[in-house]
């Protein structure tokens, strides 16, 4: 749908079926988080039950499986928590618009595509894998636990050592990769403030914008670089919304940069804009 406030300023909202698409999406993967979570916490308290908790200088293999199930169940909440605050990005920009052209000077974006979901799944695998490989660097810590039990006497203390020395080389690829995993929740939480955000980018000789085939991109030196999937409007508001691209940048004599995938090239130079918003097919 579109809504024009003055002769000058057209803004793009998404079409219902695509927005509907995107929140059952939203849902499902946010279900199976919490589902994942719950699954995960109650697995790590029945390993929890089945061992004694006594202090001792090397790690237990059943600590590391507690610390596994309950880091998914970390990771999977803040997964679930990342998607409702997509579905409420989603359901702003389905009320306030995902594109707009302000006057002749200024374009405002919204990305609220599905792919952000994709990033979501990609963010938390990333964080598993890395706590995957913290556990791994402190295996040798566990095999000390074993190497302290050999009957012979002499074979226990080579093994031992031998256990010791690889704990100093795991303690530096867990320390690591765990650094990664705070870098990561922290990339987390600049990712949860940008999800649905508005940027506005004036219209000059600095500006890219790159229409391809299904996503529209906008370049622009110091600022996060912004997607539109033209998935998420009908087809007369996508072919409007490049028709009006085409012709504020023809009238600009070309200030900014407008590049066009051969497909959508074709669609907005056989287009054009009547007053009042009307679109002619050529």
């Amino acid at each position: 749908m579109l809504q024009s406030t003055n002769s000058n300023t057209h803004t793009f909202y998404q079409d219902r079926v695509a927005y509907m698409r995107t929140r059952r999406l939203g849902w499902l993967m946010g279900g199976a988080f919490f589902l994942a979570a719950l699954l995960s916490f109650f697995l790590g308290l029945r390993v929890w039950g089945t061992y004694t908790h006594v202090f001792t200088f090397y790690l237990k293999w059943q600590d590391a499986l507690v610390a596994l199930f309950w880091f998914i169940t970390f990771l999977t909440l803040g997964g679930g928590v990342l998607v409702l605050r997509f579905q409420y990005a989603v359901h702003v920009g389905y009320v306030k618009g995902v594109f707009s052209l302000i006057d002749t000077t200024h374009i405002a974006v919204r990305d609220i595509s599905a792919a952000n979901l994709a990033s979501i799944f990609w963010i938390l695998n990333a964080s598993f894998w890395c706590f995957v490989t913290v556990l791994v660097g402190l295996v040798p810590f566990i095999l000390i636990g074993w190497t302290l039990h050999l009957t012979s006497v002499p074979l226990a203390i080579v093994a031992t050592g031998l256990a010791i020395l690889l704990s100093l080389a795991g303690l530096v690829l867990s320390v690591t990769f765990s650094s990664f995993i705070v870098i990561g929740c922290f990339g987390a939480v600049s990712f949860w403030q940008k999800l649905g955000l508005v940027l506005i980018y004036e219209l000059n000789t600095h500006t890219t914008v790159r229409c391809d085939d299904t996503i529209l991109t906008v370049i622009y030196p110091d600022m996060p670089e912004s997607m539109l999937d033209l998935n998420v409007l009908d087809k007369g508001d996508k072919h409007l919304l490049l028709a009006l691209l085409r012709e504020r940048w023809l009238a600009s004599e070309h200030l900014w940069t407008l590049t066009f995938g051969d497909e959508v090239g074709e669609v907005a130079q056989g287009i054009k804009v009547e007053p009042g918003g009307a679109v002619l097919v050529s």
